[in-house]
């Protein structure tokens, strides 16, 4: 018998399987970005987020939680064309952290 309703997959974070090589490798690389408290300013000027569902602050968050899968969608949308870190009240170099990501992907996935 339907009832018209289904059992969703439960929206808890396994930490434990979370590969947390990509974030360390990016934190080393670009300490700024431990100052990000999610202000959201970058989301808001963002060029490619006018244009496509890039989201820096998404981006931010699958990084701490490392996310890899998320990190790879989210990080082939961004334009680097800066003014995300024009307008960072902290100084991250957003535009930093997401060339360090490109690379910490090269590398990773070069590994496996």
């Amino acid at each position: 018998m339907k009832w018209g309703y289904t059992i969703s997959q439960p929206r808890a974070i396994n930490l434990d399987t979370n590969d947390y090589r990509l974030s360390n490798w990016v934190l080393n690389n670009e300490p700024s970005l431990l100052r990000c408290f999610g202000c959201g300013s970058c989301t808001a000027t963002c060029t490619a987020g006018n244009l496509t569902s890039f989201n820096f602050r998404k981006l931010h968050h699958a990084l701490r939680l490392g996310e890899y899968t998320r990190i790879k969608e989210e990080v082939s949308k961004c334009m680097l064309c800066g003014k995300c870190r024009l307008v960072c009240p902290r100084g991250v170099n957003t535009r930093n952290v997401v060339v360090s990501i490109q690379k910490a992907i090269k590398e990773y996935e070069a590994i496996l």
